[in-house]
């Protein structure tokens, strides 16, 4: 099989010294405390979108229309679906949520594919979102989380496009864990009996894991050191370190070959709660 590393890649100089500039003042105003996170937002998005309509505009004069998409790059004009949420924190919640508006709407604009600045940005933003992030995080379009301040993120992880990353009961990734497009990881769940009723349990992906095209991971499930979830398969029970665990629900059907000797076990079998 070829070993085939990523490409390293040039962009014009120009590009990169505006991308600097203007990561940088972020960067500067995320940490000045006496920043109102909500209004830098707006501005920011305001500046992305719209960026010849000038600050000391007329709003009133405009049409319904473009005053209502102006009004919603305010994060205080807005609500998110966690904030619909009863055991949302709002002590914890609401300093993330402008930041986590920010995050959605960088994708859904003209910006949001370039894969070279996204990275950057979002890399930018992930320690004032999460609870804890290591270094070399990356991270492509659409990528959503929950409430944030319950995800924990280790070294050299990498999420892919459409992923969602449901926090809410609390999701540890260990260090080079990848998750890729489409993906899903889950820390609620819901009674099949009253859909009120819900229980908040943590997923763990511990430290090598890959969590491949389109698969789920449902809550409480902890995938094992060097763990694998097939593509579209749904992890509803934890995977055993170094199994590859594929199918609705996912079962094991083989170990990797790096896995030490002993760390085995058997395959075909249901997984344990305890990996």
């Amino acid at each position: 099989m070829a070993h085939l590393p990523l490409r390293p890649l040039d962009i014009s100089s120009v590009a990169s010294a505006t991308y600097e500039e203007w990561l940088a003042d972020l960067d500067a105003q995320l940490a000045d405390p006496s920043r109102d996170r909500d209004e830098l937002v707006r501005e920011t998005l305001r500046d992305i979108f719209y960026p010849a309509l000038p600050h000391d505009q007329d709003e009133s004069r405009l049409p319904a229309a473009t005053r209502a998409a102006l009004a919603s790059l305010d994060p205080r004009a807005v609500t998110l679906e966690p904030e619909h949420y009863r055991d949302m924190d709002p002590e914890r919640y609401y300093p993330r949520k402008p930041l986590i508006w920010l995050w959605q709407m960088f994708d859904r604009s003209a910006l949001g594919g370039n894969v070279h600045l996204g990275v950057r940005l979002r890399r930018l933003l992930a320690p004032h979102v999460f609870k804890r992030v290591g270094k070399n995080f990356k991270a492509f379009h659409f990528v959503e989380v929950s409430f944030g301040y319950n995800l924990e993120v280790g070294d050299d992880v990498v999420v892919h496009r459409n992923v969602l990353l449901d926090d809410r009961g609390g999701i540890v990734i260990g260090n080079n864990v990848s998750i890729s497009d489409t993906a899903a990881v889950f820390s609620h769940t819901h009674s099949i009996d009253d859909i009120n009723d819900i229980h908040n349990i943590p997923t763990v992906l511990e430290d090598g894991v890959r969590i491949t095209y389109g698969a789920v991971v449902l809550a409480g499930v902890k995938v094992g050191v060097q763990g694998m979830v097939g593509a579209r398969a749904v992890a509803t029970r934890s995977v055993r370190p170094y199994h590859v665990n594929v199918g609705i629900p996912a079962k094991s059907v083989r170990v990797k070959s790096i896995a030490p000797s002993g760390a085995a076990g058997d395959v075909n079998l249901p997984d344990r709660n305890d990996a």
